[in-house]
């Protein structure tokens, strides 16, 4: 099946377990986050994601609400069972694009730089930003 995502609308694409599938940090996905991290708003919640150290943990719930604000009824459970290219890091890129559409402000959502082919990990979906330094074990 073929995902294409709008990134307007904060979406991306990314391969799971080698299926594509769409994610988007909705109002919905965002107030689960905010939950999830106990944050008071959305300031809150994109200051903790600023700081760039991510653990497991909050890439897998992270990721989980992405899938979910896109229509895929996957547990964080199932979201920790997965697997994708790169591994960790993969997962850590994947989680990194998610915010930067929903954080990332116009060059994220409608007018991208120019990039390189090495720059773009997903074809057509503009910049990726540097993953964040995943925490210690």
């Amino acid at each position: 099946m073929s995902v294409h995502p709008n990134r307007l609308r904060g979406e991306i694409a990314a391969k799971f377990d080698g299926e594509s599938r769409l994610m988007c940090l909705t109002l919905g996905a965002l107030a689960e986050l905010e939950t999830a991290f106990g944050v008071a708003n959305l300031s809150e919640l994109a200051s903790r994601f600023e700081a760039g150290q991510l653990s497991a943990g909050d890439i897998i719930r992270i990721v989980g609400a992405g899938l979910r604000g896109a229509g895929n009824l996957l547990s964080d459970e199932d979201v920790a069972e997965m697997s994708t290219e790169g591994g960790a890091a993969g997962f850590a890129r994947i989680a990194t694009e998610l915010l930067w559409v929903s954080f990332g402000g116009a060059e994220a959502a409608g007018n991208p730089r120019q990039i390189s082919d090495r720059e773009s990990a997903v074809p057509g979906n503009g910049p990726n930003p540097p993953a964040p330094q995943v925490a210690g074990r």
